[in-house]
Order: C-alpha cells, then sequence, then structure tokens
C-alpha cells in the first residue's frame, strides 16, 4: 500500500481556506479512481508547544503505486492536483510514502 501526502503551509486567510477546501476541493478528490481511503486533519499543536509547521495534513490510501500513478492522471486525479493552487496560499509539499506492513 502507498499513499500521497500532502502538507499544507500556514494560508493567508484560514477560515477562506477551509471553506474552499471542504466545499470544493475535497469533493473532487472523492471523484479520484483507486483512492481507497483519505484522512485529512488540521494540526493544532506541536509536542513542544512551538508553532506548527504546516497547517494542514493529507493522506490518501491506494493500493500500490501503479494505482496511485493511474488515479492521480486520470482527468478527476489531475483535477484535483491542479486545483492546489487555487487555495493553499501557504504553499504545499506533496510526497509518496510506501507503508511498511
Amino acid at each position: 500500500m502507498v499513499k500521497l501526502t500532502v502538507l499544507y503551509g500556514h494560508p493567508d486567510d484560514p477560515d477562506a481556506f477551509e471553506e474552499y477546501y471542504a466545499d470544493t476541493h475535497m469533493p473532487l478528490v472523492d471523484k479520484i479512481p483507486n483512492l481507497q481511503r483519505y484522512e485529512a486533519a488540521r494540526i493544532v499543536a506541536t509536542p513542544d508547544g512551538s508553532e506548527p509547521p504546516y497547517y494542514r495534513i493529507f493522506e490518501g490510501y491506494f493500493e500500490d503505486i501503479e494505482q496511485l500513478q493511474s488515479g492521480m492522471a486520470a482527468p478527476e486525479g489531475q483535477a484535483a492536483a491542479n486545483d492546489i493552487p487555487n487555495f493553499a496560499t501557504g504553499g504545499a509539499t506533496l510526497f509518496i510514502c510506501e507503508i511498511d506492513a
């Protein structure tokens, strides 16, 4: 199993980010082929009390790298990926992880 992780930087306007993320972006994510499940979370704290380096995290799970690549290459996957700059004013870091068994 693999996962696509997206770390969102702190947005210029958190309320606008949250509204767009929930109402526009996540409905696009729901349409990505081969996406088995996902977790989306807002980061609220760090263990040492310092400012969290990121605002939100998304983790989308796929059967394998081929399923991830196929899903993200599909028009629905491209729509979700291309939508990120529309709301992620704090930037976004994406990477793919292979999950240890």
